[in-house]
């Protein structure tokens, strides 16, 4: 059974077609991503180019997700 979160629940995130983004726009969305401090790829460094078209890939293969999440005016790159 759904609760009800009532008219003060913050909205849920809301998914962003990455291809209805102008081409820039999603660069520098992915390469902000890319370059967050806690942001880990293992034992091997990668090159930021490296890592926003590993991102970018991931999206467009439907791996991942962008959203934006009003409550805290923020966008995310999530797994799907």
């Amino acid at each position: 059974m759904k609760e009800d979160m009532g008219p003060d629940a913050p909205p849920a995130p809301v998914e962003v077609p990455h291809r209805e983004l102008a081409p820039e726009t999603l660069r520098r969305l992915v390469e902000e991503f890319v370059t967050r401090d806690g942001t880990d790829y293992g034992w091997t460094e990668a090159t930021v180019e490296a890592r926003v078209r590993d991102v970018v890939r991931q999206l467009d293969r439907g791996e991942a997700r962008i959203v934006f999440d009003a409550a805290t005016a923020s966008v995310n790159i999530v797994p799907r």
